[in-house]
């Protein structure tokens, strides 16, 4: 509601889809940063919201999309759609979780190289079935992972080196080519009201959706003032927002914008300020040890 003189109301509604989701891995990055971790169980807490509500964020961004480009487009076949995704989305990728466990540890492959390899491939299926099948492939991965990750697999810790040392490489490459379709000239007219619904997501609409959601569980106050302060945004917004560019809207380059400054702003105030928040709260922990590198 902020940005709404700024922007038409179908807009707005494409605005709120896309700023939707969190990223849980740059907050534990930044704690990494300084030897320390959330304590008890905020650290998975989080993990599962920024999962979840990736493939929300997608989905609401896509259907607005529908709706803003094909006004004919009638709200059953967004639901019937939604579920669709939701279910193929989960089955298969929960599905080709167990069959990943079943590939790497009943293949003998002669080179222990291989078996990262083999379980990228295993990624890019699940994606790619899910997608081909009608359902949502990021959902889909995300339970193909926490279903490896559950398991006992062989090689299991040059795995784990292997796949955290490729997310880090496509995050740098994410923000390289989203960095290339920012102009600074353009962040400096959408700053005010970029900044106004920055402040809104932390202070308003963040705390509110999160200490409703969390009323009837058993997290004291504290941790949930902290989980409501760490909704940090990251690249998920920034790709978002290249949708309406991709579907020729108007203002979608008016929406880019607005979108990198949020998380922009999001990365300086709250990605600033999450480790003495939770110093002051009293909720850190120190990280866990990590295994060695090999000479």
């Amino acid at each position: 509601q902020v940005v709404r003189p700024f922007l038409p109301a179908d807009e707005q509604a494409l605005l709120d889809a896309e700023v939707a989701s969190t990223d849980a891995a740059a907050v534990f990055a930044v704690f990494a940063g300084h030897g320390l971790n959330l304590r008890g169980r905020l650290r998975p807490l989080l993990e599962v919201e920024s999962g979840s509500n990736d493939p929300m964020a997608i989905f609401l961004t896509t259907g607005v999309l529908a709706v803003l480009t094909s006004p004919e487009t009638s709200p059953l076949a967004l639901v019937a759609d939604f579920l669709r995704q939701l279910l193929l989305g989960a089955s298969l990728g929960v599905l080709v979780g167990h069959l990943g466990v079943l590939a790497i540890n009943r293949l003998r492959l002669d080179v222990e190289g291989l078996y990262p390899v083999l379980s990228a491939a295993i990624a890019l299926l699940s994606w790619a079935g899910a997608a081909e099948a009608g359902g949502n492939g990021f959902l889909a991965v995300y339970l193909t992972g926490i279903t490896l990750a559950r398991r006992d697999l062989l090689h299991k810790a040059s795995l784990l080196d292997f796949h955290d040392g490729l997310a880090w490489v496509m995050q740098i490459v994410l923000f390289l080519t989203l960095g290339l379709l920012v102009f600074p000239s353009h962040l400096v007219p959408v700053a005010g009201h970029g900044l106004l619904a920055s402040l809104f997501l932390m202070f308003v609409a963040r705390p509110a959706a999160v200490f409703l959601t969390l009323a009837p569980t058993t997290f004291t106050l504290r941790e949930r003032a902290l989980v409501a302060w760490v909704g940090l945004r990251g690249a998920v917004p920034i790709v978002l927002g290249t949708f309406p560019l991709l579907a020729g809207l108007p203002e979608a380059q008016l929406l880019f914008d607005l979108i990198f400054f949020i998380v922009l702003s999001s990365a300086l105030l709250q990605g600033t300020t999450l480790v003495p928040a939770a110093r002051l709260l009293g909720l850190q922990a120190p990280a866990p040890s990590h295994r060695p590198v090999d000479p």
